[in-house]
């Protein structure tokens, strides 16, 4: 279990939409074998460690025809952001998909003092 401080604790959360490959005959949509789409989120404020994340999908979008296979990950986790990588293989065919994220850990407090 992780334990957080007593103090402030921040929560941020926010919402993308990763790819829309239908559209434009992207990779996900058209494409076979491994494929990643990978984006940086950049937190608003930082945290003052290393927060905990959680990712999820709200909204996908499959060809009926072939397996979804599918791999939602935080990968690079900082104080400051992470990376949302999606990944999916074989045959598997994306017209788009909509992933949710949420940080959460402890963040500076006003009252806190910074001692040298």
């Amino acid at each position: 279990m992780r334990r957080f401080p007593t103090g402030s604790f921040g929560i941020v959360q926010g919402s993308r939409v990763l790819f829309a490959d239908y559209a434009d005959g992207g990779v996900m949509w058209t494409g076979s074998g491994s494929r990643e789409s990978r984006h940086i989120v950049t937190f608003k404020e930082t945290f003052r460690d290393l927060p905990a994340v959680h990712v999820s999908i709200s909204m996908w979008d499959t060809d009926h025809e072939s397996n979804a296979r599918v791999d939602l990950t935080a990968e690079n986790i900082s104080a400051s952001g992470f990376h949302l990588v999606f990944k999916t293989w074989s045959d598997t065919r994306i017209a788009r998909l909509r992933a949710d994220w949420i940080a959460f850990g402890s963040v500076q407090d006003e009252d806190d003092w910074d001692i040298l």
